[in-house]
Parts: structure tokens; sequence; C-alpha cells
């Protein structure tokens, strides 16, 4: 059995771009095709095209498919309305968030999970273990779909010259069949960018030919190809957490600040509600490390498993860290106990190999577009 990554749909042409590739939860990705830099400035103030192929699809259908959803997820997907899409998590039995996923409701009884790239087997195998019983079908759609992502202020712009959907009326966190530029394709207006864009779920044998119409139609508002370093920049300075970072089995929405994505509120149970309500109430009663922004005084970088300390005591611990392109800073995110936790906090720092770096704490995000 072959190890080797596998290739999305525009693999030749991220390599006729001269992208630099990188292995990526088992697939070869671009990483950046120049200055990560000028690519990550390009979504603040233009707009970039992503490649996010490596993501994962599931389709649920059937009449209890929302039944299903309702039970194996933490969040309410039967409230969900025809052509919306919720953010929310799937979690073990005991609150451990197993990923955060969107799901998109495409028809009366079809809806379409995307789990992040690492996780979509896991994902894949809880839905259809937490099937049993229902009359629903849940299908691996991994394959179907090439994923394309533009994102930026001049995006709808560009967008709107290649289609005739209604992208006016389209709301975030919502999505509607139509085609782009002759593609037929599903476009949602949902991003990891922290600005306005939109993603197109098309079959990979058009991804070539959408992306290259994308790509022309973007030349004249600076348009840029962008890999995964900027997007990771990108989706921090806009405060949203990584599976694996902020995210992990050893944490409850609850730990992670994202109680609000549980509804215990929705009919019949779902899994993990017990471990939940008790996460709920003991983050109530007694606030566990809670995830807040650090920005360094000094130029030297935090990352991802560095100490938070006060005093020389170890008070949390960075999940993520770069420098900030936007601020121009190195900016992080970290849990830290709660005493440790209000913005502008004094006489807290990163342990950086041995010397502890200040750090002012922030609320999140660290950059909020102006709309």
């Amino acid at each position: 059995m072959s190890n080797a990554p596998r290739l999305t749909a525009l693999d030749a042409l991220h390599r006729s771009l001269g992208a630099t590739m990188t292995d990526f939860a088992g697939w070869d990705m671009p990483l950046r095709y120049g200055s990560e830099r000028d690519e990550h400035n390009a979504v603040r103030t233009k707009a970039g095209l992503f490649d996010l192929s490596h993501m994962g699809e599931i389709t649920v259908t059937g009449p209890q498919a929302a039944a299903l959803l309702n039970y194996a997820l933490v969040g309410n997907i039967g409230s969900v309305g025809l052509g919306r899409a919720r953010y929310t998590m799937i979690c073990q039995e005991d609150g451990g968030i197993l990923d955060d996923l969107i799901v998109y409701r495409l028809g009366e009884t079809e809806y379409m999970v995307v789990a992040n790239a690492s996780n979509a087997q896991v994902v894949l195998d809880a839905i259809t273990a937490r099937a049993e019983g229902f009359d629903a079908e849940v299908r691996d759609d991994r394959d179907a779909y090439a994923l394309i992502a533009v994102q930026g202020p001049e995006s709808p712009g560009i967008l709107k010259s290649l289609t005739d959907a209604d992208l006016d009326g389209l709301k975030y966190y919502a999505g509607l069949p139509g085609t782009v530029a002759g593609v037929p394709a599903l476009i949602a207006r949902t991003g990891y960018t922290g600005e306005d864009g939109f993603e197109l779920f098309v079959a990979p044998e058009h991804a070539t030919a959408l992306w290259q119409a994308l790509t022309e139609a973007g030349k004249p508002v600076g348009l840029v190809p962008c890999g995964l370093s900027c997007r990771d920049t990108l989706r921090l300075e806009a405060g949203m957490p990584l599976y694996g970072h902020e995210l992990t089995t050893a944490l409850t929405p609850f730990d992670a600040g994202l109680g609000r994505v549980v509804k215990f509120e929705k009919e019949g149970d779902f899994v993990g509600r017990k471990a939940l309500e008790d996460a709920a109430e003991r983050a109530a009663a007694n606030p566990p490390r809670k995830l807040v922004g650090l920005i360094a005084e000094g130029r030297r970088v935090p990352r991802a498993g560095f100490a938070v300390v006060v005093g020389g005591e170890a008070i949390g611990e960075v999940t993520s860290g770069a420098p900030s392109p936007t601020l121009g800073k190195p900016i992080a995110m970290a849990y830290v106990d709660a005493a440790h936790a209000a913005p502008g906090t004094e006489g807290v720092g990163v342990d950086i190999r041995g010397k502890s770096e200040p750090y002012q704490v922030v609320s999140l995000p660290f950059y909020k577009r102006q709309n």
C-alpha cells in the first residue's frame, strides 16, 4: 500500500505556478507560491485564490438525516434552513472534540458535512457508526468534490463577473447551487480568513477550468494564488481555532470557549450530552483556562507548546503563534488560567528558549474586517 500523499485535481496547475508543496494531512498541498506575506496582504486588501480540496465532504441523506445529525453532532442541525450552513462540532462520549465542522443543508433530506482534512476519516467513521437505527445514508464524497475558495474584499466582484447567481442575496453561512464560468458549483459564502469570500464545491474534472477563469477575472483587481501558510496567519489574526491546536479530544467545546455551539435545547439525546452538561456546569462555576490573544512587545515569535508564564510560573500554553502581517508584530493564541485572562493583564510572558518575552493579553480576534 502506497504512503504517497494524495494529489488534488489542481496539482499540475500548482506546480506550473511554481508553488512550494508540502504534505498536509496526507495531501500534497501548496504551502506558498511566492511571498506568504504578499499572499496574506492580498487577501486582506484585494483577493486570494485557494485550493481546499483536501477537506472532507460527507453526504447524509434520507428521511432521518436531520435526526441522525442531531444525534451525532452537538448542534441543532434540524433547525438549519434549506440553503443555509452551520458551524458545529462532533464530540466523543466524554465531550472531547473530535472535529469542528460545517454542515450545509442541500435539500429537504440532504446534508453535506465538511470535516477537516486530518479528521475526515474519523468523522466519517463516527457518523457512520452513529447512524445505526436511523433511516439515513452516510456517503463518503471526498472524491466527488474539488473545493476552491476566493477570499477577500474583491471576491464578490470577481465572482459576480462569472455567475448569474444572486450573490447579493447570499448571506454569510449560506450556499446555493449555480454555475461559475459555466461550471456547476455549490456556491457557499464561507471561509477561514476573516474576510468576505466564497467556497466553491465543484466536480474535480472542472477544477482547473474554474481556477483559470477565476484567475483571469481577478487579474484586474490583484487576485493572487494563495497557499496554506497564509491561510494559517489569516485565520490566526481572525481568532479562528485550528483542530490539533485550539481544539483537541482533551478539550470540550466549553473548555475552548465555544460552548455556544452545543445546543442542549434540541430534541432527543446526542452523543456526549451528559459529559457536556457537566462541562457547562464546571465552566460556569469555575472557569477553566481561557483562550486569549497575545501580542508581542518584542520580535520573537511564539510557537505552539511554548509556556505562558507570570513571575516564572507557567500559567498557560501557546496553541498557535506566528508573525502577523496585518499588525506587524508576532501574535499568538493561548490557553491561560482564568486569573490571568483579562485583557491588559500585566506581567505575562512567553517562555521562548528559556527567556520570558513580554506579551500583552488581548481579546480575540486580533483582526476584524470593517463592513
